[in-house]
């Protein structure tokens, strides 16, 4: 297969060079075009990010002699790249409008920045759960004029490590009413140079600015349904968050306890969960996607996992690991889960949001 060529926005960021080496072998699409900010504009990459390759590898060396692009001049990417990745770090204003700018050229957008989450037809995909979100592209395209282009987005890095757990258990039958979550978020998930270390040392930091709107809010949208011209938010679950930084560098933890939409004698028993949970795979399993875990859920029997140093890298990455499955005096059942924030929850779900757009035709 002659591999795609690709762009990254933002590509001397933290989110931009985790996308830059995730995509170094990767068997269907190949870096060819990285645009920042202007002061980066002009210089060969491996220049442009010397004093600030934080990936702790070598820089890819079909992507270290590139000639960095300003972003914001879209038409340097034509005939450079049939789609870009977004990892732009911009006001949420100027994200949306530059990247509806590459759209309107025929260049597909797929995006980590959080600018058209809410935009009525723009698909927040995690593929495992709502890959038929993407029908609403045609809807999009046709909205805007737009003949290649579009624009698919992921959700925010904290959903991922309970939303499958959820889903799965929702079209298991056993739909959930209401959710309390409590995430402990890593560092890595404030970007470079993020938050001091003054700061986190021997620290926790209970607030993270938007974090609790977004764990509450953009789930409802993933859950929701394509109809018409607009993708309509589930009204189930109701969650209540409480988003916490903690010194970690890699992987966001989570406590979920939940309560299911069913009479008593209806709601499912522990091993009737861990046995939806492990069974669970979906379209990118079926689909053989180079980046799709084989096992999207992983359960934990030891008491005290899962723990982010030993459980973040599990399936590359991919999975969510649970732990401590138990009952709720409050609710009806809660656990621990773990997922990888700069993998699963950035870069690599957003290559995975390509790869299903290109096993569906999108890039044809």
């Amino acid at each position: 297969m002659n591999r795609i060529p690709v762009g990254v926005l933002g590509a001397t960021g933290m989110v931009g060079q985790r996308y830059i080496k995730l995509l170094e072998n990767h068997p269907w699409f190949k870096v060819t075009y990285v645009a920042a900010s202007p002061r980066s504009a002009g210089k060969l990459y491996k220049d442009a990010v010397s004093s600030r390759w934080l990936i702790g590898a070598d820089i890819p060396s079909d992507v270290a002699d590139l000639t960095v692009q300003d972003a914001n001049d879209e038409k340097s990417a034509i005939g450079k790249c049939r789609f870009v990745f977004s990892a732009l770090e911009m006001s949420k204003d100027e994200i949306k409008s530059l990247e509806e700018r590459y759209a309107a050229l025929g260049i597909p957008v797929v995006s980590n920045a959080s600018a058209n989450r809410w935009t009525d037809d723009v698909p927040m995909l995690i593929p495992e759960i709502n890959s038929s979100h993407i029908d609403i592209i045609a809807k999009q395209r046709a909205h805007h004029g737009w003949d290649k282009g579009f624009i698919a987005v992921k959700p925010n890095c904290s959903l991922q490590t309970y939303m499958m757990p959820l889903y799965a258990l929702i079209q298991a039958g056993y739909p959930v009413k209401r959710m309390i979550v409590t995430t402990l978020q890593a560092v890595s998930g404030a970007g470079y140079p993020g938050v001091s270390s003054f700061d986190m040392i021997d620290n926790i930091v209970p607030y993270i600015g938007g974090e609790e709107e977004k764990t509450e809010k953009e789930c409802l949208k993933i859950l929701g349904k394509v109809s018409g011209d607009k993708i309509e938010n589930s009204a189930l679950p109701v969650v209540s968050s409480t988003c916490t930084r903690v010194p970690v560098i890699d992987g966001h933890t989570a406590t979920v306890s939940l309560e299911f939409d069913l009479p008593a004698d209806k709601k499912p028993s522990l091993e009737e969960i861990e046995r939806v949970w492990t069974s669970f795979k979906s379209v990118p399993q079926e689909l053989n996607l180079p980046s799709a875990p084989v096992h999207p859920i992983v359960v934990r029997h030891e008491e005290n996992r899962p723990q982010p140093r030993r459980d973040r890298e599990t399936e590359k990455g991919m999975a969510c690991v649970i732990g401590r499955l138990r009952k709720c005096n409050v609710f009806d059942v809660k656990f621990v889960a773990l997922s990888h924030n700069t993998k699963r929850g950035a870069a690599l779900g957003g290559i995975l949001n390509a790869e299903l757009l290109k096993a569906k035709g999108y890039f044809d």
